[in-house]
């Protein structure tokens, strides 16, 4: 389906964009426009890839003039760009709003617009049941997704949905990089709680997922990997391991906006989900504004449902989650193997 498109990745110098791009090259597209605010970045990657194939475009996703001038001519839509730091938006709220939630609404005007065929949106497990601002706009980002999605109905030639992610492992301000950092320093690994659980994907499900997103979704769906899920603690204590170091844990208590566990589907989600074998599929609420129907006929099942979370998926023990991280390339590359 990509042979010669033309695909954009906003915010594409970042660790999803980078992964993207990787698996993109490797098929018959005709163009990959890469589009951020950050020109040292992409002039890294610009003389890193040196291919023709890839375009690189300056601009901001709060701009829709500078978005319009990228989306030009683009078959396929991957947008990545956000502001992801959870204390960097709890102190700047104003700032994830602007980025997370009118960014993406410029983003899927211009898409519209400009009658690309397929755009792919990134949310995150803190947008389900959010308690601090970087989740709450990804959780507003997703309700503007589908009612963009909605207005648009099924005969659309733009087709909007979206891809719902854990922790993405060894991604740019992520926990593994600092421990990996901490162990190499020789200082103790902080943690801030270690019966923390946090859902475990690497770089390549999170493309998989993306690809199989662009195959399967129709107007307003979200798509959502089923991954297994470690400890704060049995995550430190694998990288320990493989590195073979002698560092300490170090319990620092927990931070601004952080939970004991994430929510990739809520009990009202997983009533209308499509169980995908590998994924699960969250079709858009297309209910009217006619409340009155709301309070005639509920969902009994609700009641026998609960959420998809990571203190009920698939727990890894420590042997587990180093079978996993050895998937990193980094991680391999730096204890010899």
């Amino acid at each position: 389906m990509f042979k010669d498109k033309i695909l954009l990745i906003t915010g594409g110098t970042g660790s999803f964009g980078n992964a993207v791009l990787s698996r993109f090259l490797k098929t018959g597209i005709k163009e990959i426009r890469i589009f951020s605010r950050d020109e040292k970045k992409q002039d890294d990657m610009r003389h890193r890839l040196n291919n023709p194939k890839v375009k690189f475009y300056i601009g901001d996703v709060r701009d829709k003039r500078s978005v319009d001038v990228a989306v030009n001519g683009v078959d396929y839509i991957f947008h990545a760009a956000a502001l992801k730091q959870v204390p960097s938006c709890e102190f700047f709220p104003m700032e994830a709003v602007k980025t997370n939630i009118i960014g993406a609404g410029n983003v899927l005007d211009s898409a519209v617009e400009h009658e690309v065929k397929r755009i792919i949106l990134l949310s995150t497990d803190k947008a389900v049941y959010p308690i601090n601002a970087m989740g709450l706009s990804k959780a507003l980002m997703e309700k503007v997704m589908v009612a963009k999605a909605r207005s648009l109905g099924e005969k659309s030639k733009t087709v909007i949905c979206g891809t719902r992610y854990g922790n993405v492992m060894a991604s740019r301000g992520s926990v593994i990089p600092l421990f990996i950092e901490q162990i190499k320093a020789g200082k103790d690994l902080t943690v801030t709680d270690p019966n923390m659980t946090r859902f475990m994907m690497t770089l390549e499900d999170a493309v998989d997922l993306v690809l199989f997103a662009y195959e399967n979704g129709l107007n307003g769906d979200v798509f959502i990997q089923k991954s297994p899920a470690s400890t704060i603690h049995d995550l430190a204590q694998a990288l320990i391991e493989l590195y073979k170091s002698k560092c300490k844990i170090k319990v620092i208590g927990t931070r601004h906006g952080e939970k004991l566990y994430e929510t990739l589907v809520n009990r009202e989600e997983m009533a209308k989900a499509t169980d995908m074998g590998h994924y699960f599929r969250v079709s858009a609420d297309n209910r009217s504004l006619n409340y009155e129907s709301y309070f005639s006929e509920g969902q009994k099942k609700l009641s026998v449902l609960e959420d998809y979370h990571s203190h009920n998926t698939e727990r890894l023990d420590v042997e587990g989650t180093k079978k996993l991280l050895m998937k990193i390339e980094m991680i391999r590359q730096d204890i010899g193997v």
